[in-house]
């Protein structure tokens, strides 16, 4: 098995992050605008409040459309740990089941990502993401086990 292998997993999660960060930018630029319009104000959400971030808008625009911000702040969070345990695996020789459980971690995400941006009903999203979870905890021991062998 080639070392790049486990790359893909990881390189589709970067991927299908860039495809969230462009769902929330624009399904929030929108929402932003309607909030001016329907304030009665001109210029940006932020005019009157210099420095602004993305969690000033909870509340202020339809939590759906916050969902979409709350998945990609998700996905540079515990993803980090993955694209650290898959470079790890990469290095030191990847395994037909650590590639497997890569893909499984990344499809897992893309589903969380899915089902929280769209329904986000917290039982399933926890499920999702403990499944996740449970793949990066096995990729993880398979590279400690792999370092320390």
């Amino acid at each position: 098995m080639e070392n790049t292998a486990i790359l893909a997993p990881a390189a589709a999660l970067v991927v299908w992050s860039i495809i969230m960060l462009f769902w929330m930018v624009f399904t929030r630029f929108p929402a932003m605008k309607a909030m001016r319009q329907a304030s009665g104000k001109t210029g940006s959400v932020s005019a009157s409040r210099p420095g602004g971030r993305g969690q000033d808008l909870e509340g202020r625009i339809p939590d759906h459309v916050n969902w979409k911000a709350h998945n990609f702040t998700h996905l540079m969070e515990q993803p980090t740990l993955f694209y650290a345990t898959v470079l790890m695996l990469a290095i030191m020789g990847p395994t037909s089941d650590t590639v497997i459980a890569a893909w499984i971690y990344t499809g897992l995400r893309v589903v969380h990502s899915l089902w929280q941006a769209l329904v986000n009903t917290i039982p399933v999203r926890l499920a999702l993401f403990t499944a996740g979870t449970l793949a990066l905890v096995y990729l993880a021991l398979r590279a400690l086990f792999l370092a320390l062998a």
